[in-house]
Order: structure tokens, then C-alpha cells, then sequence
């Protein structure tokens, strides 16, 4: 279940063709108005498309590690992250199974994902698994950015996890975040930048399917869940 949990940590926020809130609205609401909003906003969409950039901050390295790709996702419960640089690699939810697919390795494996898992996580915010009030404190917390016309909250969980805090950059325009940054206890940092976002676009049903090549070494770890 660590590894699940791991896993999902380093994948893996965003905005669209959805009707815009009112500008003038952006600048008065609380935080916790931001994040009723944002939850709204990520029921409302059905699809969406993305480019995404993730860089993981490490207390022992001077630079962070800097990943890019495409994100898809498919409500009530289709996710797929397709890295391409520096390396390529598939992460692929569907139905309450992670698979990752390591091409230069010929690795698939397959892991179940518990209900806590997915909460505590990038993709419960995706897939809207949690109410962020419920589940966290919210309050401003202005931190930097090159970014116009966003609101910044910062998340606390109410239980104690993996992470100290969330930050969250949010679209004013759609209420949809456009940056999420998890801050670890040991004091490292990942952080995910989404751009070029659509929302509503018909994804061909294929996307959420990995067909591996033969002699890939498949570890399925659902195998023990399912006897």
C-alpha cells in the first residue's frame, strides 16, 4: 500500500471551456469560498485535456527533477498521465487500479488504490473523491508566481498524512487550479503546472487502455486483493 501511495505522490491542476465566474467576484471571495468554487468547477467538467510540467524538490539535490506531458482525464474515474520527457512512462487510473508503464524497463504493474489513497492525493482533487473543507483547513496564503488573475489557498489536512500542506493556484476566470504544490514533512516539495487546458472534449475510450508490448514483465499486485 506505501508504494501505491508513493506512486501516486509522484505523479501526478487546471482550466477550460467552462463559463467563466465573474471577474469581479474573484477579488472579494474567502478562501473557503475559492475552494467551494473550485469543487463546483471540477463537478461540472466531464472531460479534460492537459500539457503538464512536474517538478519534484528534494532537500539533497540543488535542482529539482523536471517532468513533462499530457494529462487526460475521464469522469467518474479515468485518469492517464503519459510522460515524455526525460523519460517515458505511463500512469494510468481506471476503476480503482494504477498501472505504470515503464517502457525501457518493460515493466507494467498493476496496484490497487485504496479509498484514503486517492483522497489524500492529486488525483482525489481531479476526480473531486473529497470536500476540501472536510478534509482540510483553508486559508490564504499568498506565496510567488508569475501568474495574473489566480487566487492562492493553502490546504491543511485535518489528518495527518504524507504532506504538511497543500498550496493551490486558482484560475479566477474558470475557478479551476492551474498549480498544485505539496510540501512533504522531510521537507521536500512536488509541484505540478498545467497549461493548454480543454475541458469537454470527446477522448477516444482507447486512451484508458495500456496494450504493452510481448515479453513486458507484468506485476500485478491486484492478483492477492482479488483471492
Amino acid at each position: 500500500m506505501r508504494r501505491t501511495v508513493v506512486v501516486i505522490a509522484g505523479l501526478l491542476v487546471l482550466a477550460g471551456a467552462l463559463q467563466p465566474f465573474p471577474a469581479s467576484a474573484a477579488a472579494t471571495v474567502s478562501p473557503d469560498e475559492a475552494v467551494a468554487n473550485l469543487e463546483r468547477a471540477l463537478k461540472a467538467m466531464t472531460t479534460l485535456q492537459a500539457r503538464f510540467e512536474q517538478l519534484y524538490y528534494s532537500m539533497s539535490i540543488s535542482e529539482p527533477l523536471r517532468e513533462r506531458g499530457d494529462l487526460y482525464l475521464q469522469k467518474p474515474d479515468r485518469m492517464r498521465w503519459t510522460y515524455k520527457t526525460p523519460q517515458d512512462k505511463v500512469f494510468l487510473y481506471k476503476e480503482g487500479v494504477l498501472e505504470m508503464y515503464l517502457p525501457e524497463e518493460k515493466q507494467l504493474t498493476r496496484s490497487p488504490v485504496s479509498k484514503e489513497a486517492l483522497e489524500s492525493d492529486i488525483f482525489g482533487i481531479f476526480l473531486g473523491a473529497m470536500s476540501f473543507r472536510d478534509a482540510y483547513v483553508v486559508e490564504d496564503s499568498p506565496f510567488p508566481t508569475e501568474a495574473t488573475r489566480v487566487r492562492q489557498v493553502k490546504l491543511t489536512p485535518k489528518t495527518e498524512g504524507d504532506y504538511s500542506h497543500i498550496l493551490l493556484e486558482i484560475d479566477e476566470a474558470t475557478w479551476l487550479p492551474r498549480r498544485v504544490i505539496f510540501l512533504e514533512w522531510a521537507g521536500n516539495k512536488r509541484e505540478f503546472i498545467f497549461s493548454q487546458i480543454r475541458t469537454g472534449a470527446r477522448i477516444p475510450p482507447k486512451t484508458f487502455s495500456l496494450k504493452v508490448p510481448p515479453g513486458t514483465e507484468i506485476i500485478d499486485d491486484t492478483e492477492s486483493v482479488r483471492r
